[in-house]
This record gives structure tokens, sequence and C-alpha cells, in this order.
């Protein structure tokens, strides 16, 4: 199961649905806060988190903090995307697997989701 957090309600549905049509089973949330919930209510926590910087209420950064203070959720992998121009550099302070700039390629994203999703499933 792939988590896709982004508060634009048109582009994570589009994201949600692209992942589905190739195969992989998906839920979203529109910010931090909600992602959170979500996470913890999972029987099983997702193989990827797919995580939007720029968002209401708790961003990407602040997300990622909480994610990482919560031994249950803290090896989970991140992808940022986000429309920042400096992307990278905060993703790299964030220690995410990869990053990607808005509008996402989806090509590439469907390579990072089934490469680390396999990863997940087979260790």
């Amino acid at each position: 199961m792939i988590l896709m957090v982004d508060d634009d309600d048109d582009v994570r549905d589009s994201l949600l649905e692209f992942l589905q049509d190739h195969g992989h089973r998906t839920i979203g949330a529109a910010n931090g806060v909600e992602a959170l919930a979500l996470l913890d209510s999972l029987d099983e926590p997702p193989c990827l988190i797919i995580l939007d910087l720029m968002m209401p209420g708790m961003d990407g950064g602040t997300f990622r903090g909480q994610q990482l203070r919560r031994p249950a959720l803290a090896n989970i992998p991140v992808v940022v995307v986000s429309a920042y121009k400096d992307v990278e550099d905060r993703a790299r302070e964030l220690d995410v697997v990869r990053c990607l700039s808005k509008p996402i390629d989806l090509k590439v994203l469907l390579q990072i989701v089934e490469k680390t999703c396999a990863l997940a499933s087979s260790g």
C-alpha cells in the first residue's frame, strides 16, 4: 500500500488513480495531521509515503519529523514531491528516498514506487 499526502485534491486523486491503475493499493491524506491519524489506524504500514511539502495544518517537513520520532513509522520510506525550487535541498534535510519536482514525471514516480515497494515486500 502507498500513502499519498497532498493537500491538492486533484493532484492527490489523480496520483492515487494512476498508481491504482498500475496495480498498487493506495490511500490518501490531505495533510500531515490526517496522514499521521491514518498511519496510526492501519494494521500494516504502507511500503511508501509520497509526501508534498507545502500543506496547511501540518506541512510535509513537520510530518516527516513526527514520523521519524515514532518507532513504528520511522522506517517507512518517503518520496518528497514539491513545487519548491529548492526541493532537493529541502528533501536532503528530511532524509528521504527521493524527491521529485512538480509537475511529477509519472514514469519516474512509477519506477520509484515499484522499486521501493518491491524491496519492502522482499525484506
